[in-house]
């Protein structure tokens, strides 16, 4: 004899089924939920097809400030003088000093400024120097035509220049001759002669006045 089915333990067991279907299910729509991605299918923009709608910019010139305006000048005011016009103030002058009419006046006599008085004194340098008459080529013409070339430094074969120094007087003479440097073997005297035979010179100046000068010259020997 077959046992019966009791219905409430078949319900129970349907209804733990049911659960875990239903949990089953519950989680994939979770899991679904959080792996779903969602792609916006809206077409990308093509930016090189956009027109460029932007209103070009214009450039703004630079504004140049007007100059200030000059300033006013203001013309002097001429006030006119008259030419004549009386003083009726009457200038009284009080001298000491009575004056008739047989009062003498005695003449002012200035007196003349003294001259400078001349001096000795012998310059270097002066304003006007001293020059030989008819110029530095007319003194050498005189010295070659005057020079005799002594016959020791002819035989020694002697050349060279024999510097002299002299004075040049207020009177154009030559005076104080003196050799600075010789070469010797009868030059350096013969050079001394020639000078102090020399004529007279146009003396030097100094403020207007001849004064005493001294000059160094050369004086040169060479041998044909």
């Amino acid at each position: 004899m077959e046992a019966k089915k009791n219905p409430d333990v078949d319900l129970s067991k349907k209804t733990g089924l049911f659960l875990n279907i239903g949990f089953v299910v519950s989680l994939l729509l979770v899991i679904v939920a959080f792996e779903w991605r969602s792609y916006d299918n809206t077409d990308l923009l093509d930016m090189g097809q956009i027109n460029d709608d932007f209103d070009e910019m214009t450039e703004v010139p630079i504004t140049q400030q007007p100059p200030p305006p000059p300033p006013k000048i203001k013309q002097p005011e001429i006030i006119e003088v008259p030419d004549e016009e009386e003083i009726e103030e009457e200038i009284e002058v009080d001298l000491d000093v009575e004056i008739t009419e047989e009062t003498e006046i005695e003449e002012i006599i200035f007196d003349e400024p003294e001259e400078e008085e001349e001096t000795d004194e012998i310059f270097q340098i002066v304003e006007n120097p001293a020059t030989f008459k008819g110029g530095v080529q007319a003194f050498y013409a005189y010295v070659q035509k005057n020079l005799k070339y002594p016959s020791q430094a002819q035989r020694m074969g002697m050349e060279g220049r024999v510097f002299v120094e002299f004075v040049v007087g207020k009177d154009g003479k030559i005076t104080d001759v003196k050799v600075l440097r010789g070469i010797g073997a009868g030059c350096d005297e013969e050079a001394v002669r020639v000078l102090k035979n020399s004529p007279a010179w146009n003396p030097g100046k100094q403020r207007g006045r001849p004064v005493r000068q001294r000059m160094v010259l050369p004086i040169t020997f060479k041998l044909n």
